[in-house]
């Protein structure tokens, strides 16, 4: 006997207990096994009731065709030969019948398993993304600490030079400035006596000032931190500024949102004078200046004070910050020099970013929200 058909059964149910394998055999099943007109090659049977006394035999001889045969001739192997075989050894039909049940526990779980370790391991992703950053942010301000403990024993030397400075130029200073303005007094003197010797007294006073401002640069900044409003810091400013807006009819906003910093405020307050007297500096009659605030949800806020002056080169936005690095031609070079140590001191950043259409805008960034007092 040959196996002529091995297959699942297609009427079988998945749940339904059926027989490991069924054989079916005999010489006398060539019409039960026929395909049936018009269904082709490899058409299955349609199912029924074999004749009584042997189903499509020619006598009552040999094994009795079951009800149910879902089998008929293999595609590969046209009906003449399938007859013959029929005739000559009988046909074998194996029916087996298999469950995907356990199967499909089994894939149901691997799935849950995969998802769970592909959901450990976007979370450790995320875990060490977010240790990375705090890694990064903590190793940069210890470099900033470094960086500021260097210039604070540096700041210490050249302020004991800059007392020794002070003590000796001052009072010939002084000295000079009192000549020159006793001689303007006299109204006897040539106006030609008198207008050198206002030339005098300017230039003395620009030498005090350059002095003053040396020696507050030379200063070592360390920050003494409490609450300050902010919107009544930036008033305290403008009101000291009014002659100095009202001279060149400048347009001040100011931001009207409250908000309170941890800072030292007389550092604070001086870096901010510096910063809006530079913008008075900058711009042209009836210019505008503008000074405002943001905060952010990590709980830093950023301060800003925009002018709509001629604006920054960009090779010299940072240049700028450094001692005695001016574009004014009677400018020192020391004011934004001193909010560099002020912001420094506060561990804040400050930078000149370019402000649309024209003007300069100088932004420190990293101030910390405190409680109001």
């Amino acid at each position: 006997m040959n196996l002529m058909d091995l297959g699942l059964s297609g009427g079988a149910a998945e749940d339904r207990a059926l027989p490991a394998a069924v054989v079916v055999s005999g010489p006398r099943m060539t019409k039960a096994l026929r395909s049936p007109p018009g269904r082709g090659a490899g058409a299955r049977i349609p199912e029924g009731r074999p004749a009584a006394g042997g189903a499509g035999g020619t006598g009552g001889e040999g094994p009795a065709v079951p009800a149910r045969f879902p089998y008929a001739r293999p595609s590969w192997m046209d009906q003449e030969e399938f007859d013959a075989l029929i005739r000559t050894q009988g046909v074998h039909s194996l029916v087996i019948s298999l469950s995907t049940a356990e199967m499909r526990r089994l894939v149901r779980g691997d799935f849950l398993l995969r998802s769970m370790v592909s959901l450990l391991a976007a979370g450790a992703a995320v875990i060490s993304a977010l240790a990375w950053r705090n890694f990064s942010r903590n190793a940069e301000l210890q470099i900033r600490l470094i960086k500021a403990g260097e210039m604070n024993s540096h700041l210490a030397q050249m302020n004991f030079a800059a007392a020794g400075l002070a003590h000796e130029t001052r009072n010939p200073l002084n000295l000079i400035r009192g000549l020159a303005q006793s001689i303007t007094l006299q109204a006897e003197d040539a106006p030609k006596l008198r207008e050198h010797a206002s030339g005098i007294i300017e230039e003395a006073d620009r030498v005090t000032v350059q002095l003053n401002q040396f020696i507050d640069y030379s200063k070592p900044r360390q920050a003494h931190l409490a609450p300050v409003d902010v919107p009544r810091l930036v008033a305290d400013v403008a009101r000291t500024l009014l002659p100095d807006f009202e001279d060149k009819q400048i347009a001040f906003e100011a931001e009207s949102v409250p908000v309170t910093v941890a800072a030292d405020e007389q550092l604070f307050r001086q870096a901010l004078f510096n910063l809006m007297l530079n913008a008075v500096q900058a711009v042209e009659s009836g210019g505008h200046i503008v000074v405002r605030w943001r905060v952010a949800e990590n709980g830093d806020a950023a301060l800003e004070v925009c002018d709509d002056g001629p604006g920054v080169a960009e090779a010299d936005r940072t240049e700028i910050f450094k001692p005695y690095v001016t574009k004014r031609p009677k400018g020192v070079g020391l004011g934004l020099a001193i909010v560099q140590q002020i912001v420094a001191a506060h561990h804040w950043e400050i930078a000149c970013l370019p402000r649309e259409p024209r003007g300069a805008n100088f932004r420190i960034s990293h101030l910390r929200l405190a409680a109001a007092g």
